[in-house]
């Protein structure tokens, strides 16, 4: 199996199907929560809402880059999520998260292995290789997140 084939399978894991690192992914957590439950506030934390924004954020703007785009995603505008008032909206936004998430997979699959060892855009972000595992890492700690926010809503 190449890199890239077992990169994509890694990052549909956290994302979409898996369960071998935590057990769950973003899919299976984000399933059946509410709008309401996805925007509650818990003290200083961030919504289960803005970090499913900020996941689909950063994974929109590298499948903008994989597709022969600028770089064009900032961190500052990484939680600027539009309000959520309905349950519509909460599911615009998840089918936003699947339909980037499954393109990002299936973009990295169609890459040549020695992509990963060219520079990501500028010499600074380092390689293919390291951006795509730093994406699949950036994910588990926010899906660790969510995780934790289900519980305490449920509590």
């Amino acid at each position: 199996m190449s890199l890239t084939v077992q990169l994509a399978k890694r990052f549909r894991e956290v994302l979409l199907d898996g369960v071998w690192i935590a057990n769950t992914n973003f899919k299976d957590q984000l399933s059946g929560v509410t709008w309401q439950q996805a925007t509650a506030k818990i003290g200083s934390l961030n919504t289960i809402a803005m970090l499913t924004f900020h996941i689909d954020y950063y994974i929109a703007g590298l499948v903008h880059v994989f597709e022969g785009g600028n770089l064009e995603i900032r961190d500052q505008y990484s939680f600027d999520l539009p309000p959520i008032e309905s349950q519509d909206q909460w599911k615009c936004l998840l089918t936003k998260l699947w339909e980037d998430a499954e393109k990002f997979a299936a973009l990295l699959e169609q890459m040549p292995d020695a992509k990963m060892n060219e520079v990501f855009v500028d010499e600074k972000y380092g390689s293919y290789l390291r951006n795509i595992e730093g994406m699949i890492e950036h994910c588990y700690y926010h899906l660790g997140q969510v995780t934790l926010i289900r519980k305490l809503l449920n509590e």
